[in-house]
């Protein structure tokens, strides 16, 4: 996790726990942000980069959903579809983190297909750590650092990084029980699980099947 962006299709965030980054347009380049100090989170946090990355990937999977809600308008849950093809060593956190957020909130559930999807997880190295993504056709993924992954809990990692899906910004400077605050309490914190005002905000921007038109203020 680096300590996230939140870009679901279209933009770039990490979870940013070691380095975040964002990249704000499809096919634009992530720009390296804050090294692991709690002064460097909070003022990328407040950036108009993080900000623009997390409202562009949010509106990426919106729109990637919007096709599945016009076969099926009355429905009042969403469901966001997801691969894991191209992550294999994290298919236990990635399990895990899914089972958390959907037993979590009601009005949007994630579900694991074999291929496509609404985004996909990928993994490797990267000196930015993880963070969500696009790769600039419409198609956004969340990449799971190895090393980031060694030193932060994955499973909170993984989770914090689904959160940009559904809508979330970074809170770095939020406190360990919060799931967005990111790496920024610390490798000590383990928490995977969103609280309750954020399993709120994401119940309020999906709420009755329909995707709220904007992301709303930060925190």
């Amino acid at each position: 996790m680096r300590h996230s962006r939140k870009s679901m299709l279209a933009a770039g965030l990490g979870l940013g726990l070691a380095a975040t980054l964002a990249s704000v347009a499809p096919a634009a380049s992530a720009a390296p942000t804050p090294v692991g100090t709690a002064a460097s989170y909070a003022a990328y946090e407040r950036s108009q980069e993080n900000d623009a990355a997390t409202k562009a990937f949010f509106q990426a999977v919106r729109a990637s959903v919007a096709e599945q809600r016009a076969a099926n308008p009355g429905a009042l849950a969403v469901t966001v579809t997801y691969n894991t093809r191209s992550a294999p060593s994290f298919r236990s956190q990635i399990s895990r983190s899914t089972q958390i957020w959907n037993s979590s909130v009601s009005n949007v559930k994630l579900q694991e297909v074999s291929s496509g999807g609404n985004f996909s997880y990928r993994e490797g190295n990267d000196s930015r750590g993880s963070y969500a993504s696009t790769d600039g056709h419409g198609r956004g993924y969340i990449f799971l650092d190895y090393r980031q992954n060694q030193q932060y809990d994955s499973t909170r990692v993984t989770a914090h990084e689904t959160g940009h899906v559904l809508g979330l910004p970074d809170h770095y400077s939020g406190p360990c029980s919060e799931l967005m605050s990111g790496g920024g309490p610390g490798t000590s914190c383990t928490n995977p699980n969103p609280n309750s005002a954020e399993r709120s905000r994401v119940n309020q921007l999906w709420a009755n099947g329909l995707v709220a038109s904007g992301l709303g203020a930060k925190g």
